[in-house]
């Protein structure tokens, strides 16, 4: 989930320059018009139909064909999760979800998640309020990548995959990694959902996670982490020592920041500072810190996601003799964070998602150079 616009490190419009059809579905005739306007502000989208509740979405979708689905949760006759579930089952396309439950509801979220959404925007308004304009640039961005994005099959991304796996070569040369920090965006809970449940409760490191989130969402995101996963997992706060075998995850709308302790401890630091960034959390600042606390001890891991948050702390890493990793852009949802770094020629190595959490095991066993 994303809280700014792209950069031009995001996924291009298609070629064909095509106007990409949305189908806009929300049982509030205020919002379907809202919504509506929104994206059509914007000359390369088309609005194809609106919805009032689920069946008719789902009579919609298979009749209109749209490239990507705006979908409601709480909608009557089949609200929006079950909305979800039939379109990845039968005919997988991207959608994003805009609702007004995705702040308070944000378990439900989760479950959109799992169940393949694209992304989800809180429409965070009243009625009386005009604060939806607020997400029009947001979601048209949103809209766009999702037309380039990878839709996920339900039936292959129902299970997180926790088998154990498959060795990765060792980093020669190199030290062992003691603090890992994972950056990603749009498409990071279901990535999320792969890595971390294959980590071991032993990992000899900390691992550090700054997911682009509204406030709210990464502590249930953290507990449902915890649930699936051997390796203990919970939402940062301020002051806790980083621990072996633990996986901590910046709350959003803060920062997280790793600090030097006496014996070779380091502590958490959660903040406000700086406040210029396009993301809070930031990737970058979060990478930065472990860049200057660790040196060639530190790892970063950089995954799908729009923009190129991630790409300064990860050169940071990469300069003082750390080990960095880059998901491929077969595996990517929105090829865009993992580009920037790829294109700066800072990965040490760039692979499928299946193999991030083996190159984390390895550069935490990593021998001795």
């Amino acid at each position: 989930m994303t809280a700014g616009a792209p950069t031009l490190l995001d996924p291009p419009l298609r070629a064909t320059g095509a106007r990409i059809r949305v189908l806009v579905a929300d049982d509030s005739a205020f919002m379907r018009t809202a919504i509506t306007r929104m994206i059509e502000s914007d000359s390369q989208l088309l609005v194809v139909g609106a919805a009032q509740n689920g069946v008719e979405a789902l009579e919609m979708a298979a009749a209109l064909n749209p490239d990507v689905i705006t979908l409601d949760i709480e909608m009557p006759r089949l609200d929006g999760l079950g909305v979800l579930r039939r379109v990845m089952e039968e005919n997988p396309r991207p959608v994003i979800i805009v609702s007004s439950l995705s702040q308070e509801g944000a378990e439900a979220t989760l479950q959109a998640f799992d169940l393949g959404a694209f992304d989800c925007i809180p429409k965070q308004l009243s009625y009386a309020s005009l604060d939806i304009i607020k997400i029009r640039d947001h979601l048209v961005a949103q809209i766009k990548a999702a037309a380039v994005s990878r839709p996920r099959n339900l039936r292959k991304t129902s299970q997180p995959d926790v088998a154990e796996p498959q060795p990765a070569p060792a980093y020669r040369g190199f030290q062992r990694a003691e603090v890992v920090v994972i950056g990603t965006s749009t498409g990071g809970p279901g990535a999320l959902r792969e890595i971390i449940p294959a980590l071991p409760a032993d990992l000899a490191a900390g691992v550090l996670i700054v997911q682009h989130m509204p406030p709210g969402f990464t502590g249930p995101l953290a507990k449902r982490l915890n649930s699936l996963s051997p390796i203990a997992v919970h939402e940062a706060a301020d002051g806790l020592i980083l621990q072996s075998g633990e996986v901590l995850i910046a709350p959003a709308g803060s920062h997280m920041t790793v600090q030097r302790a006496a014996m070779g401890k380091h502590v958490i630091r959660i903040g406000d500072e700086p406040a210029t960034t396009l993301h809070k959390p930031s990737v970058d600042v979060t990478m930065l810190s472990v860049a200057e606390a660790l040196g060639a001890h530190a790892m970063g891991v950089i995954l799908t996601g729009m923009g190129s948050d991630g790409a300064r702390g990860m050169a940071a890493i990469h300069e003082r003799g750390g080990i960095t990793v880059g998901q491929d852009e077969a595996t990517s949802v929105v090829y865009g964070m993992p580009r920037a770094c790829a294109e700066r020629r800072i990965l040490r190595r760039v692979v499928p998602l299946g193999s991030v959490s083996a190159e984390i095991i390895a550069a935490t066993r990593n021998p001795r150079p």
